[in-house]
C-alpha cells in the first residue's frame, strides 16, 4: 500500500522546487488548480502550465503535454504537480517516469494507488490525495 512521504520529506521538496509543471491548469480563475498555480507563482515557482487547447495560463507558455515541453525546459522541473481526474492519472504518471521527472504530486482527491507506487517503485518522490499550496505554507517554511 502506497504511502506519502514523511512531512519533513515534504517540506524539503516543496523547498527545493523552483519549476513545477501544472498537469490540468485551467485557465478559469475560479477553478482550484488556477488558484493554487497563481499562489505557487506567488512563492517564487515558475509554472509550466500542461493543458491541451489553450496557449498560455497564468503569463506562461502551455504545453499539450508533458511531452510537448521542451527538453531544456524539462530538464528544469523539479515537480509535476496533477489536477485531474484519478482515472488519467496513470498515463501523467507513465510519462513523467519516462521522462526521468524527479517528483509528482496528486493534488487532493487525485488518488491512483497504483499508479502512485509504480512512480516510487522507479525512484520518483510521490505524494499524494494532498494540496501543494496547503503543504507549502505548512510544511516548507524555514
Amino acid at each position: 500500500m502506497f504511502e506519502n512521504p514523511s512531512p519533513q520529506a515534504i517540506g524539503a521538496l516543496l523547498r527545493r522546487a523552483r519549476t513545477v509543471a501544472v498537469v490540468g491548469l485551467s485557465p478559469n480563475e475560479k477553478r482550484p488548480s488556477h488558484r493554487v498555480a497563481r499562489a505557487m507563482q506567488g512563492f517564487g515557482w515558475r509554472i509550466v502550465p500542461v493543458r491541451p487547447a489553450v496557449t498560455e495560463v497564468l503569463g506562461e507558455t502551455a504545453y499539450a503535454s508533458l511531452d510537448d515541453i521542451p527538453e531544456a525546459l524539462r530538464r528544469d522541473i523539479d515537480l509535476v504537480d496533477v489536477f485531474l481526474a484519478p482515472e488519467r492519472v496513470g498515463q501523467v504518471v507513465d510519462r513523467a517516469i519516462a521522462l526521468g521527472l524527479p517528483a509528482i504530486w496528486l493534488q487532493d482527491g487525485v488518488i491512483d494507488e497504483a499508479a502512485a507506487q509504480r512512480a516510487k517503485d522507479t525512484g520518483l518522490t510521490v505524494v499524494m490525495n494532498r494540496c501543494v499550496w496547503r503543504d507549502r505554507v505548512s510544511l516548507a517554511t524555514e
